[in-house]
């Protein structure tokens, strides 16, 4: 354990059941001696998403304060336009000050293809997968620069993904238009010391794959496995890193060579 990241403090978003990448980089960043802030909504994880895991949240937090951290968490609705907001509120009070690290790993996915995409589905990918990151960006932004005049050591990172599935239209689309934030944004922030760059992990055993899926999978892996999120953790806690801080702007692909694209 090197503590990289001791006296540091993180809101990472979507966090909400144990296999997932969220809780990878709570473990991740919480080993490197970040506090931790986290958001999960429990609707859509019941309703839409790989499922709801009762309790876990809670969970997570008992065993981030055992590894001596600070943890808080949250329900949040990013489909609220006051959510960002919200959010940033609540991480301050819990934690005692501005988070210096946000990444945004909190996503809407729903099947979509060219016979079943509507405006109501395209509408909620829209506002949850770009609208409610890129306000959160924004308000971190005001607030990093108000709490550190003379500049500091910022991170924002986005969770990114591409590639050619034909029924997921609308997912896919608004992560690549996630894309197209970063660079701006890091020129725009690289003054207040902040980096914006983006992580693409390629295809990660989460929970969501089926094992008919994971042998389709698998020989297009050139390293033999397929991602976990461990991958994805612990790229993310380099970028937030103070040996990352000359890297900026970025779209990285950490996904082991991965050879379906």
């Amino acid at each position: 354990m090197t503590m990289a990241l001791k006296g540091r403090t993180a809101l990472v978003t979507g966090v909400s059941r144990e296999a997932g990448i969220g809780t990878a980089i709570c473990r991740a960043l919480a080993e490197q001696g970040a506090d931790l802030f986290y958001t999960h909504w429990r609707a859509y994880d019941a309703e839409e998403g790989c499922g709801l895991q009762m309790g876990w949240p809670d969970r997570l937090q008992q065993e981030l304060e055992g590894m001596g951290v600070r943890a808080g968490q949250m329900e949040a609705d990013f489909m609220d336009p006051d959510a960002p907001v919200q959010v940033l509120d609540e991480a301050e009070r819990a934690l005692g000050r501005l988070p210096s690290i946000v990444i945004h790993n909190a996503c809407y996915c729903a099947p979509t293809s060219y016979r079943t995409l509507t405006q109501e589905s395209l509408d909620r990918h829209y506002i949850v997968n770009n609208r409610a990151p890129a306000l959160l960006s924004m308000e971190f932004a005001r607030r990093f620069e108000q709490a550190h005049p003379a500049g500091g050591a910022g991170r924002i990172l986005f969770l990114l993904s591409k590639g050619q599935d034909a029924d997921n239209l609308a997912y896919l689309a608004t992560k690549q238009l996630l894309a197209g934030l970063i660079e701006p944004l890091a020129a725009g922030l690289a003054p207040l010391g902040i980096t914006v760059n983006g992580l693409d992990p390629g295809p990660t055993d989460s929970g969501w794959m089926s094992d008919e899926l994971k042998r389709q999978l698998l020989p297009l892996f050139p390293m033999g496995r397929i991602g976990r999120p461990e991958d994805a953790a612990r790229a993310l806690a380099f970028l937030a890193s103070d040996e990352a801080q000359w890297i900026t702007g970025q779209a990285i692909r950490s996904e082991g060579g991965f050879l379906g694209r």
